[in-house]
């Protein structure tokens, strides 16, 4: 039974695919409610499959998971974006030199004037 209830969750996928290339000459609204409306009938028959109630309980237990998530207030987020930028540029400025003089040497080595 529950593979006919994937089956079914495929052929309305189809369906609204379908439903938006055979409908090319209508209006994009109603080619995208093909699409909505086939994604939407599929969700309602997944929900029903034995991976789509373990996917619904993956959602629910992310949700509470979520929850109990300590963020930053706007001073923390602040001040880790500050570092992480000064990092940025630091890094940035090491690499424009190491590059700098690598191609100094590179130059010296080939023969050319520096």
């Amino acid at each position: 039974m529950n593979k006919l209830k994937l089956g079914l969750v495929f052929i309305f996928i189809m369906a609204g695919i379908v439903g938006f290339i055979y409908l090319s000459e209508s209006a994009m609204v109603i080619r995208l409610l093909s699409i909505l409306i086939g994604f939407l009938l599929a969700a309602i028959v997944a929900k029903f499959t034995t991976q789509g109630q373990e996917f619904y309980g993956f959602c629910k237990e992310s949700t509470e998971e979520t929850k109990k998530v300590v963020w930053p207030n706007r001073k923390e987020a602040l001040q880790t974006s500050g570092v992480v930028f000064a990092f940025v540029i630091a890094m940035a400025l090491f690499l424009w030199f190491i590059d700098a003089a690598l191609m100094s040497l590179v130059k010296l080595m080939m023969g050319q004037n520096v």
